[in-house]
């Protein structure tokens, strides 16, 4: 687990999803991340960030829910990037914010005298951090947040007004 990045607002751009508590939502963030880094022509990191996304969102769901949270209609929502996109279109299975919900946000910032980054952050309303145990690797779970760490920079967690939000960032190359 690492620092907490550092994401500049500006020249930043963040897009956020907001997911609905049901296991569809892993499908969801991932076709968002694909579509979001497409869009910033980011498309060749789609494979280590989509694995991410996954995995939080899957320990967001497993971990960082009520046990009975209802079901919610589509929509979804973004900001600082200005106004619709053709990405808005596509972007349909998203949740309303009307109960407690998982977002996946994707931040894509230049610090100034680092590199390019891409954050990947999941909140969720359990104030509960993420716990890596031992990795049992004949078992059919467990190994999330070492896939986490294996294929982000670096990646941690910190406590939110409500809930938390995990986090891992991926620094791009130069030349991006």
């Amino acid at each position: 687990m690492g620092q907490s990045p550092a994401v500049a607002a500006d020249p930043g751009v963040v897009v956020s999803c907001a997911l609905a508590p049901r296991h569809e939502s892993v499908r969801t963030a991932r076709e968002f991340t694909r579509l979001t880094l497409n869009r910033w022509e980011l498309g060749e990191l789609f494979d280590d960030i989509a694995l991410v996304a996954s995995e939080l969102v899957t320990n967001a769901l497993r971990y960082g829910l009520p046990s009975v949270v209802p079901e919610q209609r589509s929509a979804w929502g973004r900001r600082g990037t200005g106004g619709p996109s053709p990405i808005d279109d596509r972007m349909n299975a998203c949740a309303e914010p009307t109960a407690p919900l998982i977002r996946l946000s994707l931040v894509r910032s230049e610090p100034e005298g680092t590199r390019p980054q891409v954050v990947c952050a999941v909140t969720d309303p359990s104030e509960a951090g993420p716990v890596p145990r031992e990795a049992d690797w004949i078992a059919e779970s467990g190994r999330g947040l070492h896939l986490v760490e294996s294929f982000s920079h670096s990646w941690g967690w910190h406590p939110i007004a409500v809930g938390k939000v995990v986090w891992a960032v991926f620094e791009l190359q130069s030349n991006v």
